[in-house]
């Protein structure tokens, strides 16, 4: 049992005579402490709700842009549970938004997590070693079918909160549409989907429980497509007739790698070739190259961009071809609210880690050890917390929240839903997240996030802190500075070919809570699927 429950008589002494029509609370009053539990409780005891929600989208295991049946799902959902959904938001048909109100004048909090997976990540959860659920489809391999379980729960928790003690307010639940390709949050920015919004919790799957403040480790990012047009020739016959597009992006790769030496070792940079032509007898005319830029600054992944663009017209006139490129998204550097950070720091004081079970900690050890990780000794008990900015933060990856945190007071709660010691994004990150870690690590973060939004919506001084935060000291000096031009459009059409061949084999396992208690049961895993030292 997790540290946040308290007696229902204590809870209800304290709110025995509570109507907060226009809160106003301190953060030591105990009727904050009594909401607390309150709104902790109701998270528990959507506890299975939470487990079917998680399992639901673990079995849907859909990539970017094509997040169908997962959006159908949750929308669903949201909508029975009473909120007003809008679908296609920002020209992404999967990205929607589900609004609901109680009151007038409160606050309006956005809670958002993403909801696509990768390629090639199919995997029986609960399962230490590789054993696809369809060979050679996509999964979640990157945890991401567990942040909408919590955000649903936690708002579900809080809707009933808000009308038994009349909190004014507004919540806003939204998806990170392909977050993978970075390749979302931009357009919804830039559409004004958050116009109105006066902070955003984000939540995203971890191994611990943690919060953090300024510029954490990682990057920025732009995500862009060059595409070469040549001309085709008999590569035998006559190959001096032909322009080969082919020929440009192998040069533009070429330069690129040899420039990385002049590059700030900060810097991260990835390409895969997309289209390198039809068939070696053929010059090929078409062709393209997709690459990642990944930086530290606006201005540093501003420059990589500008190298890399000037690359891929030099490359162009080597070879006699022409290019141009698509921006398929774009991710700022993140920046966190520090007011909103210690706040849900402290109610992770109180929530604390799950209780790992033997069989919760057989699973981790069995996993570490099927990857030969550097970490051997299982799940986490020791809890993260709140991180304060490092003076040089290290490089890494990127998550385009970045462009959400710098257009409001944003912060991300990390929950500890799956083992440490893993590659990320691998089969093997799918192996706890339709398991009981990942069910009790989704629960322990609702309950963060539930604590957070009570201390959002009845202490003003915090709503009023974290604005100052953002004007006075994260946007004082830097200005986010959006990627996106006008004529940028979500590419949608991305991945829609790896969904037609996949899903057909996919949806015969796709979960049904109706006959079946948890997705491992419908597997026929049993659990855990590892021997328990006792």
């Amino acid at each position: 049992m997790n540290r946040t429950t308290i007696s229902a008589g204590l809870a209800a002494l304290a709110l025995s005579n509570v109507v907060l029509s226009a809160p106003a609370l301190a953060a030591d009053d105990p009727r904050i402490a009594a909401l607390k539990a309150e709104a902790a409780s109701g998270v528990e005891a959507r506890a299975k709700q939470a487990q079917v929600i998680n399992d639901m989208v673990f079995s849907f295991g859909e990539l970017a842009f094509q997040e169908v049946e997962t959006s159908k799902y949750l929308t669903g959902v949201l909508e029975k549970a009473g909120f007003t959904v809008a679908r296609g938001v920002a020209g992404m048909p999967t990205a929607w938004t589900a609004k609901w109100t109680y009151g007038s004048g409160g606050p309006v909090i956005a809670l958002g997590s993403d909801i696509d997976c990768i390629p090639k990540a199919s995997q029986k959860p609960g399962v230490p070693t590789r054993d696809p659920i369809v060979a050679g489809a996509p999964g979640h391999g990157e945890g991401h079918n567990s942040g909408q379980a919590l955000n649903i729960v936690a708002a579900l928790a809080l809707k009933d909160l808000m009308i038994k003690h009349k909190i004014p307010g507004t919540l806003v639940l939204w998806p990170g549409v392909a977050e993978e390709l970075v390749a979302g949050k931009a357009y919804m920015v830039r559409d004004k989907v958050f116009e109105g919004v006066d902070a955003t919790i984000f939540t995203h799957v971890a191994d611990n429980l943690s919060v953090s403040y300024g510029q954490p480790d990682g990057t920025g990012n732009v995500s862009v497509r060059y595409r070469f047009h040549g001309s085709s020739a008999h590569s035998a016959g006559k190959p001096w007739v032909g322009r080969s597009a082919l020929d440009a992006v192998e040069l533009m790769n070429v330069g690129w790698n040899f420039r990385r030496e002049h590059l700030r070792p900060e810097q991260r940079s990835h390409y895969v070739i997309t289209d390198g032509g039809d068939q070696p007898n053929v010059v090929p005319s078409e062709a393209s190259v997709w690459y990642f830029f990944r930086e530290q600054s606006f201005d540093a992944i501003a420059a990589n961009f500008a190298i890399g663009n000037k690359m891929a017209e030099a490359a162009a006139m080597m070879t006699d071809t022409t290019v141009e490129h698509d921006i398929i998204g774009t991710a700022a550097p993140q920046y966190f609210n520090k007011p909103m950070a210690e706040a849900a720091a402290a109610n992770m004081a109180i929530v604390g880690l799950p209780v790992w079970d033997e069989a919760d900690q057989a699973l981790a050890r069995a996993v570490q050890a099927s990857i030969k990780s550097d970490k051997q000794d299982g799940l986490a008990t020791r809890m993260t917390g709140l991180t304060a900015p490092k003076e040089r933060p290290l490089s890494g990856g990127s998550d385009d929240i970045g462009d959400i945190s710098w257009t409001m007071p944003t912060i991300t709660i990390r929950y500890p839903s799956n083992i440490p010691g893993l590659p990320g994004h691998n089969w093997a990150n799918a192996i706890a997240m339709a398991t009981p870690i990942a069910h009790k690590g989704i629960v322990a973060g609702a309950k963060v996030e539930a604590m957070t939004l009570v201390d959002l919506l009845t202490r003003p001084e915090l709503l009023a802190a974290a604005k100052a935060f953002f004007k006075d000291v994260q946007t004082k000096d830097q200005q986010y500075q959006p990627v996106l031009r006008a004529g940028d459009k979500p590419q949608i059409a991305i991945n829609a070919d790896k969904m037609a061949e996949f899903r057909p084999a996919m949806a015969k396992f796709y979960y049904d809570p109706a006959k079946y208690g948890t997705y491992l049961e419908q597997l026929g895993i049993k659990w855990p699927s590892v021997p328990v030292t006792k």
